[in-house]
């Protein structure tokens, strides 16, 4: 089977398995023993550690990849001006598409109602976190120490390090094309590094989620069942139909050849919940399957991971409309546009990593008067969606990426439409071509 096959496999088993655990558990009558080598043994010992280990393997290239990458991809821009207008291209597009997909979400809401008949109740505590300026957050984007920020992994510090570095190199002559030399040979080992990662995947995939699903199972869906088909859909709608609109319209690519090529990467993504995790994964598909140029990906797409939080954004837009209703509260044209504006900036230096859509969603509630700890409601389900909307916030850093790549004459549509082209799949690939 080739990889995407086996990932799906592998997903498929641990839902079913770490399900059928968690009913196991819940059982009266089961053995203590049992019950321990279930619980202590499997979900939160080995299976759980093989999960934490898959995914601290893939975070570990994070920084050093991001980095050295860009520094590569700097290199070869032609000056400030080139900088710019990429990252004003890019930039914009991401705030974009994340204030479309809250719009739809906060649209498809009002119309399929799912708060309605909900009695919320505030059975748990959520303290808000203390919100930052907007002034703040732009003074957050430039290190004073880029060793801690990479160490801390700040991601947009780390970017703005290596932009620097990177325009340093390229205007320091002889010596700058010897360091640009180094920095391409290390750009070689870390991808040659994230093949490597990938071929532990389905086990890493199988880990994770039955350590999940073990104990959470599937019973927590209950009276959330509408508010997790409205957020499934609006994800569906961004990433099947925006997307794919986009990218034709842009840049006019087939949409069909990306969504193919994009399925390993949003297994990874779903997998982990996290798109800083798989940055490796991103960076590899959008260079080496989809044919952009690396002085592109190497900044758009650790970018993305950091400021485009499209599917984030659709769950705040339902989450908001949920909890309004369920307490009974309206919301005015003026309350919604606000949402729109504050979940979109709030995306700018979030990091990349599971669950932090809830923090976000804290602030936004907090800008339109809704009750805080109406959050606590909607927790249990929230590590079900973070998977799939972390799908779908790599799928937007790809199709940006795309764009950008074909308006800046750096894509290769060759390799773009090449169904072979690329490590990721070329086995499968083949077996595809053959048949």
């Amino acid at each position: 089977m080739n990889l995407t096959q086996r990932i799906l496999l592998a997903m498929a088993a641990a839902i079913l398995l770490g399900s059928a655990t968690q009913q196991l558990l819940l059982w009266p009558d089961i053995p203590s023993w049992l019950a321990t080598t279930l619980s202590d043994g499997l979900a939160g010992g080995l299976f759980y550690v093989g999960g934490e280990v898959f995914v601290a393997s893939l975070k570990v290239l994070v920084v050093p990849l991001v980095f050295i990458s860009l520094v590569c991809g700097t290199c070869q821009l032609q000056g400030q001006t080139s900088l710019g207008r990429l990252s004003l291209k890019a930039i914009g597009l991401y705030l974009l598409t994340t204030a479309v997909a809250i719009s739809i979400a906060i649209l498809v809401a009002e119309l399929l109602q799912p708060g309605i008949g909900i009695e919320m109740k505030a059975a748990a505590d959520f303290t808000a976190p203390e919100s930052q300026s907007l002034s703040q957050v732009f003074i957050n984007i430039f290190p004073n120490n880029p060793v801690k920020a990479m160490a801390e992994g700040k991601m947009l510090q780390v970017i703005v390090f290596a932009i620097l570095i990177g325009l340093a190199i390229s205007r320091s002559g002889v010596h700058g094309e010897r360091l640009t030399r180094h920095f391409n040979d290390w750009n070689e080992i870390m991808m040659t590094l994230v093949t490597l990662l990938m071929k532990l995947a389905p086990y890493g995939v199988f880990c994770l989620l039955f350590s999940l699903f073990a104990k959470q199972g599937l019973g927590v869906i209950g009276d959330l069942a509408l508010y997790m088909v409205t957020v499934l859909l609006v994800l569906a709608i961004h990433a099947l139909g925006v997307y794919p609109l986009l990218l034709k319209v842009f840049s006019g690519l087939d949409p069909i050849m990306f969504l193919r090529k994009m399925r390993n990467t949003q297994l990874f993504a779903f997998s982990t919940a996290s798109s800083s995790a798989t940055i490796p994964i991103t960076l590899r598909t959008v260079e080496q399957r989809l044919g952009v140029s690396n002085r592109i990906a190497s900044f758009t797409v650790p970018l993305g991971a950091t400021i485009n939080m499209d599917g984030t954004a659709i769950m705040q837009g339902v989450a908001t409309v949920f909890i309004a209703q369920a307490f009974g509260l309206d919301l005015g044209l003026t309350d919604y546009l606000l949402v729109i504006a504050t979940a979109t900036l709030a995306s700018v230096g979030t990091a990349g990593v599971p669950g932090v859509g809830l923090v976000t969603l804290a602030m936004v509630l907090q800008q339109v008067g809704l009750p805080v700890e109406g959050i606590a409601l909607i927790i249990g389900v929230d590590r079900i969606l973070d998977m799939v909307r972390t799908a779908v916030n790599v799928t937007g850093d790809a199709t940006v990426s795309c764009i950008v790549a074909n308006s800046e004459n750096a894509m290769d549509k060759t390799i773009f439409n090449d169904r072979n082209a690329g490590p990721l799949d070329l086995q499968a690939s083949k077996v595809e071509t053959q048949s």
